[in-house]
């Protein structure tokens, strides 16, 4: 799907539709911020593999794990109902930080696999990375540093023995 809002930042993003199908949704932002149909294809490539790896069931999986740890731990520490709700709201949260930016680099890694095998250049794809924001300056960011990123990607371009 593309989000027409001329208004949304540069985005593309992975989720489940009302069928609990996947979606993959790209800002009209995004689209024309992409220099090549290789950069397209390697974020397309990247939100699939969100999906193959079936990230989203298990980042609920972990942030509700999480978020029963930390209610028991409120328990035991003798937390009203409400701390325990709160400490649970955190372990949710903690729950989902703890794995999110392991699940961006297994999704880069795949993506760059899916994106070759579409018959296009993932190496080129990557590109992208040289011009957006590098999330490593941000605290608590959802991604992992561009330079990481670009690194699994020329690892796994490697292995599939593309070079350039």
């Amino acid at each position: 799907m593309v989000d027409l809002n001329p208004k949304a930042p540069a985005n593309a993003f992975q989720t489940l539709d009302d069928k609990k199908q996947p979606v993959i949704i790209f800002t009209r932002s995004m689209i024309q911020s992409a220099q090549n149909a290789d950069e397209l294809a390697f974020v397309m490539g990247h939100e699939a593999a969100h999906h193959v790896l079936s990230h989203i069931a298990r980042q609920s999986e972990n942030a509700s794990a999480s978020a029963a740890k930390f209610g028991d731990l409120a328990r035991l520490r003798g937390g009203t109902d409400a701390e325990i709700e709160e400490a649970q709201k955190l372990g949710a949260k903690v729950g989902v930080q703890a794995y999110v930016q392991t699940f961006e680099l297994e999704a880069d890694q795949l993506g760059t696999i899916i994106t070759y095998n579409a018959g296009y250049n993932p190496l080129v794809g990557a590109k992208y990375f040289d011009r957006i924001p590098d999330p490593a300056d941000k605290f608590l960011s959802t991604h992992p540093p561009n330079a990481q990123r670009v690194q699994i990607v020329q690892e796994t371009a490697r292995q599939l023995g593309l070079t350039q």
